[in-house]
């Protein structure tokens, strides 16, 4: 067994695989861009070594400095995780010519599986069922619509060297063929560099199921299946082992495939067989066909170790120093059911575009198996993929499962990004997913309802409002006041309650003229007599009230300025020392009484300065960067004209 190892990679699979080194013994060391360079697997890792900039190019991608940082810390062998340089065969050789040991399949074994349309032929050969298609090599556009029709619509046209769904594109009318597969040309010479597509028959209710399987370089062995089906634009969401409706018949049709696959090209390691299976009329052995081999540990592996109790890192690291396969098939088994959640900092709303920033809260469950690779104010980096975190749940059935994972992600806390938390939340409610019958069109069909943004619980803006006050604390909600009640208003964001505090562990909060009762007794929260399971939380980015849907409240900015505040002038200016960190607006733009002029970072926070009144921009005296002194004019408004 190895002494030491470097893990090439980062965030939830490089702290993944530092826990296991951790318990199997083996020193790491952590590789980091500068955006990482306080990051948790930074932190974990026994040594560190800075490899440059934050863009991968510039340093996760940068093989020769993680070769040479290898010899330079002592490490034997070199984990890539998965992403980056995983699946980079020239990268494999470069780490064997050094002398050093690449924790995964051979560079040769990687380039038979690099191509889609030559990593079918291939397993043709070997006795595995691909999808009926055109692979070849004449990517003249007259020839790919006469083998498209050949085949019949609807046909997928796909990237060859693609992944993650980009040069893909469906066709189901001949007349559409021609754009379709010049967008794709398009969309897979810019993410791959390479051009080139092969055609296929679309099957029309898809599952995703793919094979686990792990080999030595001679035999391999399969650690069953693992359903993806639930996808968003060809992106996964929701894994689980094993496959719903899955056979007897059917699993050991796939394994064996599946084995067949891995021996053909001498594979070691873990890697994981895609296929795409025709659940239209159930799970049939002659209905699945191969898509696609990675040659790498999956993102997803967590359910497969949850339902077979193997550590499949601890395999690869036992593989890699020597050892033969540490299990025979017949000694594999399936044990329950597990799910896994991937949990993104991404903007559902607005077409789950990533999103960015500083975690101010992170809470998670006990009872699931969290994989993160980020803690409690820890920046969402934009040069990276933004997932926070995967949550995964066992259970001895898929029901008892399911319910443990809809459970683990109500009791999840985020805050200081907007994230994908209430999506997965519907998605363990959705009917269908429930009674197991996922295909990959399942979230694009209901993906209204799915993303539809749920009203807040009145109990949840009440708690959200005591929190506000600085009242979240029992101990500090209570007190009378010449034997009348404590009452304000509090302001936030997005409306305004009126707050009375009425005695110990006792107020009520009117929020759009409805009168909420509020106690605290016995360790929790009663709203108008209903005990309330929220959790409150403050934190430096506002109020943010878990539990039931997440409602984040953040103050009025005490500094914004109104229209008693500019003197008449139009002038709005700075109420403190500070820096100008961002303007809103431009010369000659009409703006709106309230609208956002500006933000100043004074005393360690960032504070919007509004506009006092309707006017239009005369002038912009500051810029974004300006260090300003209290009273500097910051922004000059004019009327508007009548």
């Amino acid at each position: 067994m190895f002494d030491k190892i470097l893990i090439a990679n980062r965030g939830e699979i490089a702290c993944r695989v530092i826990d296991t080194c951790r318990r199997m013994g083996v020193a790491t060391v952590a590789v980091y861009s500068d955006a990482d360079r306080t990051a948790r697997h930074v932190q974990m890792a026994d040594q560190a070594v800075h490899l440059g900039g934050s863009a991968p190019a510039d340093s996760y991608l940068r093989g020769d400095a993680i070769i040479a940082a290898a010899l330079k810390t002592g490490a034997k062998a070199i984990h890539p995780g998965y992403g980056f340089l995983s699946e980079n065969p020239g990268f494999v050789d470069q780490v064997q010519a050094a002398g050093l040991v690449f924790i995964g399949p051979s560079g040769d074994a990687i380039r038979a599986m690099g191509l889609k349309d030559a990593a079918k032929a291939l397993m043709e050969k070997a006795g595995v069922p691909v999808v009926p298609g055109y692979h070849g090599d004449n990517q003249d556009a007259g020839h790919l619509a006469a083998m498209a029709a050949d085949i019949g619509y609807p046909v997928l046209i796909k990237a060859v060297a693609g992944g993650g769904g980009k040069g893909m594109r469906r066709v189901d009318d001949p007349a559409k063929f021609a754009d379709a597969l010049k967008s794709a040309r398009s969309e897979a010479q810019t993410a791959f560099g390479n051009p080139d597509v092969l055609i296929e028959k679309y099957v029309l209710k898809p599952r995703h199921i793919e094979v686990q399987v792990f080999g030595d370089g001679t035999r391999a062995v399969h650690l069953f299946e693992r359903d993806c089906s639930l996808q968003r634009r060809h992106q996964k969401v929701i894994e689980e082992a094993p496959a719903p409706g899955m056979t007897a018949e059917m699993r050991k049709a796939m394994g064996d495939a599946a084995v067949r696959a891995a021996e053909a090209i001498g594979y070691s390691g873990a890697g994981t067989i895609e296929f795409i299976v025709d659940g239209s009329d159930g799970l049939r052995p002659d209905r699945f066909w191969f898509m696609e081999m990675n040659t790498r540990l999956q993102v997803e592996h967590p359910v497969t170790e949850a339902i077979t109790g193997i550590d499949l890192v601890e395999w690869q690291l036992r593989v890699a120093s020597g050892e033969d396969l540490p299990a025979r098939q017949e000694d594999l088994t399936i044990t329950g059911h597990a799910f896994e959640a991937r949990l993104y900092a991404e903007d559902v709303p607005a077409g789950f575009l990533p999103a960015t920033g500083r975690l101010a809260h992170l809470g998670f469950p006990d009872g699931a198996r969290i994989e993160t690779g980020v803690r409690q104010g820890d920046v969402i980096s934009p040069w990276y993929d933004p997932m926070i975190a995967k949550v995964v749940t066992w259970g001895t059935t898929r029901a008892v499962a399911l319910r443990s994972l809809e459970r683990a992600l109500v009791d999840t806390d985020v805050a200081g990004s907007v994230t994908n938390l209430d999506f997965l939340i519907a998605l363990m409610r959705h009917d269908g997913f429930g009674a197991g019958q996922v295909d990959t069109g399942l979230i694009e069909r209901d993906l209204e309802a799915l993303t539809a943004t749920a009203t807040p619980e009145p109990s949840a803006i009440a708690l959200g409002v005591i929190g506000l006050a600085g009242l979240s604390e029992p101990e500090t909600l209570g007190g009378m006041t010449l034997w009348q009640p404590l009452r304000r208003t509090i302001a936030w964001d997005g409306g305004q309650a009126v707050l009375q505090v009425m005695g110990p562990g006792h107020a009520r909060v009117c929020v759009d003229g409805t009168d909420l009762d509020v106690r605290w007794q016995g360790n929790r929260w009663w709203v108008d007599g209903n005990l309330c399971r929220h959790r409150v939380v403050l934190h430096d980015a506002g109020v943010s009230v878990f539990g039931a849907g997440t409602v984040h409240l953040t103050a009025l900015d005490p500094l914004a300025r109104k229209a008693a505040d500019d003197g008449g002038d139009g002038l709005t200016r700075s109420p403190m020392p500070g820096l100008v960190k961002a303007v809103h607006v431009a010369q000659g733009q009409q703006v709106s009484a309230g609208d956002r002029l500006c933000v100043l970072e004074a005393m360690k926070m960032e504070h919007s300065l509004l506009a006092a009144r309707d006017g239009i921009v005369a002038e912009v005296l500051a810029a974004e960067g300006d260090q300003v002194e209290a009273g500097a004019a910051l922004i000059r408004l004019d009327e508007v004209p009548e």
